[in-house]
């Protein structure tokens, strides 16, 4: 479709002032399909994204070690973070959902430009939100195991040497071991994020573009 539209646009362009309107057209229906197929492509994402790592929590053994042992508060705690995460994500899936219905429906360039940058906007804000979270979680796991002395011990295969050195210090270093790796996995989630999000919000602000050379 790419390079269809590419040729249309120079055949359009070596007839100099002469603009058929069919040309017109069919450059605009194609930027058009193309923008409905990403915003159905950035669905498709967000929904897998939502979908596919509940299914490891079918696991029993991981649906316990998510779970701070001997931390109930904190567990709690963490069953509001993980309630508010869902409802959000929800509803950035519900807005992607109307985003596409909207721009499935366009009629004309300026409607379709104006959604476009409604999408991009919507996709960023949805990106930090999910970057933010997993820097949440993060800061759960820290303070969990910061504020429960029993936690590091109970952990299966740490040797007993390292269970010599004084408690505080195993304490700090689990800390900045939790604090060093989130940080290393929110940059990965984030390089991820922008790997695939940023793709398609190129494509449509390379679709925007478009848009606006024609003659509006």
């Amino acid at each position: 479709m790419i390079d269809e539209l590419e040729l249309l646009k120079k055949d359009w362009q070596k007839k100099g002032g002469q603009h058929p309107k069919l040309s017109y057209d069919e450059i605009y229906k194609m930027l058009w399909k193309k923008s409905s197929s990403i915003v159905k492509w950035i669905l498709i994402i967000s929904i897998l994204e939502l979908i596919l790592p509940n299914l490891v929590y079918l696991s029993p053994s991981i649906r316990e070690d998510i779970f701070i042992k001997g931390a109930e508060d904190f567990n709690n705690y963490y069953l509001a973070i993980m309630a508010i995460y869902y409802i959000v994500v929800i509803y950035f899936i519900s807005l992607f959902y109307m985003r596409y219905k909207e721009i499935s429906v366009l009629e004309n360039a300026k409607n379709l430009m104006a959604q476009i940058i409604r999408v991009r906007t919507t996709v960023k804000y949805y990106i930090i939100f999910c970057l933010s979270m997993s820097l949440v979680f993060v800061a759960y796991y820290a303070l969990g195991i910061y504020f429960n002395d029993e936690v590091l011990l109970s952990i299966e295969g740490i040797p007993e040497k390292v269970k010599e050195v004084p408690f505080e210090k195993i304490r700090a270093a689990a800390l900045w071991i939790l604090i060093i790796g989130g940080i290393v996995i929110t940059a990965i989630a984030a390089c991820i994020y922008f790997l695939l999000y940023g793709l398609l919000l190129r494509k449509l602000k390379k679709n925007y573009n478009e848009l606006q050379q024609l003659d509006l």
